[in-house]
């Protein structure tokens, strides 16, 4: 056996932060020595962050980067160790994203980023360019400070690996993990054991199964040892980072980080045998030995070395198909390191052992993805804790379950004895006199406000909900009654025209509404700002609250959203998660946060309650809409993941929704979407920053990056719908159609219903569609 410790890991980095950055990777690399570990790798770029965007355009990022390499290799932190660490470097006037490679204070090999990201929240091309040359390394000459603190001139540059004397170690970098044309097939053709992927990868639900399905096939098909190593955390912007480092073994997963995680550094070891890349056990042959040998290897796990040509076969020269094509594959550069990794076989020196792959389900991932999130940007952002506009309804309740969520997470962790989430839980909850926190609810009383902020149209069911669930939270809850503000400002508005506007069911106009419904609207936004920066002084703390939005993805999709209404704020957890997650994470959270009064809030039915209650009317969100929940999710996934414009997805739910519409009622649907889709894009460009969390964000700020000004009648668009439509329609009537039945397709609507509404396409509320 050749055995050999690897060392991968998680590390909250925050971008442009060189001290805390600096300082994890330190702290990785100690515990990965502690541990006997002779490889250690990190996330991409993890010197800078990997969020840094245009600060990776100047060229003090790159100076700070190669001043925090130079003090890691001028102290002992690689002496016995081979290192793997991110940062940005320029060649010759060309900026590269690299994993630069260290091994006993000198730098063995730099490998640049050869496969760029640049879709959906990546835009490397505009920072980095790709390493294009496979077939040689360069001599890269060392910045003159780090040439004389390490007495070394140049280095390796370029694409190909490490030969040392019993190990073969190469480095790939996030994006390669995708591509077809992977760096690493020719690597492991070339013999390479060890591929190192040093990742920048954000969390997204239902994604995780993807990423680890790779990580998998990357060496299932041509064997060998795959450490993956991963940022987690939110290091300054709308993405978490959901680490989930691993080590897999030719196909199996060895050791799997945490998903979701308070912890600054979280490093895994894994003892793998390199000798299993090019062995693997046969146990389809017939062989004969003793029981006792028998019962002792299966007891002990041990090899037996009986018959090895029976026994034992190279995993990769097994495979004949692959023994082929390594054998007339172009050679890789490589470079020669007079070193030892590995540790030969001693009694009790096991290869850890696959482990069975934890996947959280999508509530799961709602609930810790964004209270992890939170609870970065609190203790990083200088503020002294959270304000929320508190309703009652689905959306804002499941946002208080959220930060409910942070603070259990914090107290188990304070518990578990982390010392630096007990520091900044000491810090922002303001203890003194040696106390720390014990209890969730009472670290919420320090750090959490809710307002319910009612009118006249309010009703007692939400005022009652909203006061349940902040006892249950722990949160300080206040009731505010803004009706004397509302009124003061139609008073001016009257003495100014000599009118008021009056309600649609009190017979007012469209506008009329619009304008009433805005007016509360606005004001719980400017209320909550100022309780946010005048409640601390109030109670005698220091610093400020930030205000927390609560508007959905598809109520950003559809634009049903006043423009700087309570959804204006300072961040958003929820603000790219469908409401149908939504709802399913509250039926969750009401058993296992124990926020019992969650199930109340998710049986009611959503509704904003701007407009006056009625015995014959009751405002509802959908039938303001016009279009379901249900629908949008449909719409939005057609729109963003299947790149559909108004004729295609007209196509696609003809064949979807045969059977139960007819061409027109489907056109009439994808037209109404359409409308209000494009009348309220000018929403998304102040959209407050929200967690990313779903693959059809309208998010303006990079991830869906489209104008905010359309013709919204979308002339030919839906000139091309009415053709088809009456060619379908004509079909339909001649009894031409095929008799199909509904299928639900699985990719569209993610097994979430049928997607078909009660709501007639055009019944829609035009005063709270668009101001």
């Amino acid at each position: 056996m050749r055995l050999l410790k690897v060392a991968t890991c998680n590390l909250n980095q925050w971008a442009m932060d060189f001290d805390t950055n600096q300082r994890n990777i330190k702290e990785s690399i100690s515990q990965a020595k502690e541990a006997g570990a002779a490889i250690r790798m990190g996330p991409e770029l993890e010197i800078t962050g990997y969020g840094c965007e245009d600060h990776f355009l100047e060229q003090d990022t790159v100076m700070h980067s190669w001043e925090c390499l130079k003090d890691i290799l001028s102290g002992d932190w690689t002496e016995n160790i081979l290192c793997s660490i991110g940062m940005p470097m320029i060649h010759e006037s060309v900026r590269y994203n690299c994993q630069v490679l260290c091994l006993n204070r000198r730098i063995v090999m730099i490998r640049p980023k050869m496969c760029l990201a640049n879709d959906g929240n990546y835009r490397e091309f505009r920072w980095f360019s790709a390493w294009t040359f496979k077939d040689k390394l360069i001599d890269f000459q060392l910045p003159t400070d780090i040439a004389e603190a390490i007495s070394q001139n140049s280095v390796p540059f370029g694409y190909g690996y490490i030969q040392l004397l019993d190990a073969s170690v190469a480095a790939e970098t996030c994006e390669e993990l995708y591509t077809a044309d992977a760096p690493r097939i020719a690597l492991a053709l070339n013999g390479v054991e060890v591929f190192m992927n040093a990742s920048g990868s954000h969390h997204q639900l239902r994604k995780l199964n993807l990423r680890l399905d790779a990580i998998k096939n990357a060496t299932c098909f041509c064997g060998g040892v795959y450490m993956y190593g991963n940022h987690q955390g939110c290091d300054g912007g709308r993405l978490y980072y959901d680490g989930c480092s691993c080590i897999a073994v030719n196909g199996d997963v060895v050791a799997q980080g945490s998903q979701f995680s308070l912890k600054d550094v979280e490093v895994l070891i894994a003892q793998v045998d390199l000798d299993a890349v090019e062995e693997i056990l046969i146990w389809a042959r017939v062989l004969v030995v003793s029981a006792e040998t028998y019962r002792s290897y299966v007891l002990t796990g041990f090899k037996i070395n009986i018959r090895k040509d029976i026994l034992v076969s190279s995993y990769r020269g097994s495979i004949s198909s692959l023994r082929e094509q390594a054998s007339h594959k172009a050679k890789v550069p490589s470079v020669k390191v007079p070193y030892k990794l590995c540790q030969s076989f001693k009694l009790g020196m096991l290869p850890t052992s696959p482990v069975e792959i934890k996947y959280h389900c999508p509530e799961e991932e709602i609930a810790f993805g964004p209270s992890c999130w939170l609870w970065d940007y609190l203790r990083r952002s200088g503020a002294s804790g959270f304000l929320l506009p508190l309703s009652g309804g689905a959306d804002s309740s499941a946002v208080a379950a959220i930060v409910g969520c942070m603070c259990q997470l914090v107290i188990k962790d304070i518990e578990n004895g982390d010392e630096q989430v007990k520091a900044d839980a000491l810090r922002i909850g303001q203890y003194k006199n040696g106390e720390f926190p014990t209890d969730s609810k009472e670290f919420a009383k320090r750090i959490f406000y809710t307002v319910y902020m009612g009118t006249e149209n309010s009703s007692e069911d939400t005022r009652s909900r909203a006061k349940k669930l902040a006892d249950e939270i722990g949160s300080w809850h206040l009731d505010v009654p803004i009706d004397s503000v509302v009124s003061a400002l139609l008073s001016l508005f009257q003495t100014l025209t000599g009118k008021r506007p009056r309600y649609k069911v009190d017979g007012g106009s469209n506008a009329e509404n619009l304008g009433l419904q805005n007016i509360q609207a606005r004001v719980r936004m400017v209320l909550a700002f100022m309780l946010a920066s005048l409640m601390p002084w109030v109670h005698s703390k220091s610093g400020f609250y930030l205000v927390l939005g609560s508007s959905n993805v598809d109520e950003g999709l559809r634009g049903y959203l006043t423009k700087y209404d309570c959804s204006s704020a300072d961040i958003n957890p929820i603000g790219s998660v469908s409401k149908q997650d939504l709802r399913s994470f509250l039926r969750w959270a009401a058993i296992h946060l124990n926020y019992s009064s969650l199930a109340e809030v998710e049986a009611a039915p959503p509704t904003a309650e701007l407009e006056p209650i009625r015995s014959n009317y009751n405002q509802l969100d959908e039938v303001d809409m016009g279009m379901t929940y249900e629908e949008l999710s449909i719409y939005g996934r057609l729109r963003k993941i299947f790149r559909c414009g108004p004729v295609s997805m007209f196509q696609n739910l003809c064949h979807k929704w045969c059977g139960r519409l007819t061409p027109s009622e489907v056109a009439d649907k994808v037209k109404h979407f359409f409308k209000y889709y494009s009348i309220n894009r000018h929403k998304m460009t102040v959209l407050t920053p929200s967690y990313h969390a779903e693959s059809y964000s309208p998010e303006d700020n990079r991830f869906d990056l489209r104008q905010f000004l359309y013709n919204s009648r979308w002339p030919y668009q839906f000139r091309k719908i009415d053709e088809l439509v009456r060619e379908m329609d004509g079909d339909y009537k001649a009894g031409n159609l095929p008799e199909l039945l509904r299928q639900e397709d699985s990719d569209i609507v993610s097994g979430q219903g049928s997607g078909m509404g009660v709501v007639a396409a055009g019944s829609g509320n035009p005063a709270v569609s668009k101001e």
